[in-house]
């Protein structure tokens, strides 16, 4: 086995130690320490504020650490902030060599900590486009880099792409595998939204249920806020926290109101259209540490998310029904391409079962415009 085959194989196993965690609004990392074959111990950041994955598997190695080497997913940070700089604890630790699986994206310590290793002795090695590395950091890299958090975009229809029949009725359009698989993804991300519409036609809870996890923060999209008090996800906004995202002409009674059951208001700008401008919307969620959404609905939402290209990945539930024509509009509402070509599609589809319905998710890439 060459050099970089085992550096990669070693740093599979961080990777999937970093999965482990769930430090948002930090990064998730793995790391592990290991003499030559042998994994001697391994660590994950699995909460903010507590001790990063590579101070983890470095105290959990103890002596055994002195000349070893460390893979870590991610470059280990240089500066101080809940916690001291990871690259003091590897230089204290004796490591021999360190081999990281992706550079930290974010732009203010971008190699710092790599730098600083290397100033001290330390072998580092960066492994060339770790698949792994890189996905497991990706949604966070967007929010460091752009200020808005990663998107992840769900529907469920019919086969003849449809949301609820023509009275409206949309529960259940999609089978109850399909709703676990839909709450696990819940679980797994900082925020759930909907649309005012969703909210009202619906009045839904947005809280895990089926899976065990912990509940999102729960987002509403309202331009005119339309959002009753009375509401499930109101009246349980001290329990669950809760956003509202309104403009900035919206009813300071109805905000005032909506504040003291415990719903955070966030005023935003709208668009030509009248509708909440989506990118003033998504940087206000960054700025409340929110890294990852996930968006349930409705089709107006998803169109604006779609249209200004906002949406990072696709997760489609499709059930083997026909709702016909009469049945509400389409899961997306939006203009749309002109040709399929120029189409936004899911970039190397997985599809699985979930019970009898079809389920298609992965990244979304969208074409250049012509």
């Amino acid at each position: 086995m060459s050099v970089l085959d085992h550096d990669t194989r070693l740093m599979d196993l961080a990777v999937s130690e970093g999965r482990n965690g769930r430090p948002s609004p930090n990064p998730p990392v793995g790391a592990i320490v290991a003499q030559h074959d042998q994994v001697i111990a391994s660590g994950c950041h699995e909460r903010v504020g507590e001790e990063h994955a590579e101070v983890m598997a470095l105290r959990l190695a103890g002596a055994a650490a002195q000349g070893a080497t460390l893979y870590v997913s991610l470059e280990p940070c240089n500066h101080s902030g809940r916690t001291p700089p990871c690259v003091d604890a590897i230089l204290k630790a004796g490591i021999r060599r360190v081999v990281i699986g992706r550079e930290d994206p974010n732009p203010h310590v971008l190699g710092q900590g790599m730098e600083r290793l290397r100033a001290r002795g330390v072998e580092v090695v960066l492994l060339p486009n770790h698949r792994g590395a890189i996905d497991l950091t990706t949604p966070w890299s967007k929010f460091i880099t752009t200020g808005i958090p990663y998107v992840r975009l769900k529907l469920g229809l019919s086969l003849d792409g449809r949301i609820a029949t023509r009275s409206g009725a949309s529960r259940w359009v999609t089978g109850e595998e399909s709703r676990a698989k839909v709450h696990n993804l819940r679980s797994t991300n900082d925020a759930v939204a909907v649309g005012i519409g969703t909210a009202i036609a619906d009045d839904p809870s947005l809280t895990v249920r089926y899976v065990t996890g912990p509940s999102p923060v729960r987002v509403v999209f309202d331009t005119n806020l339309r959002f009753s008090p009375s509401s499930h996800l109101a009246t349980t906004a001290k329990d669950t926290p809760t956003i509202v995202l309104t403009s900035t002409s919206a009813s300071k009674e109805a905000a005032d109101t909506l504040t003291q059951l415990g719903v955070l208001v966030l005023q935003v700008e709208t668009s030509a259209e009248g509708r909440l401008d989506v990118t003033a919307a998504l940087q206000a969620l960054a700025a409340q540490a929110i890294v990852t959404l996930v968006v349930e609905g409705g089709a107006e939402l998803a169109g604006s998310l779609l249209a200004t290209r906002s949406a990072d990945e696709l997760h489609a539930f499709i059930a083997p029904i026909l709702l016909g024509p009469r049945g509400r509009p389409g899961a997306v509402d939006w203009a749309g391409p002109d040709v399929p070509a120029d189409a936004p599609r899911i970039h190397l589809p997985h599809w699985e079962l979930c019970g009898t319905d079809a389920y298609v998710w992965g990244p979304l890439e969208y074409p250049s415009a012509r």
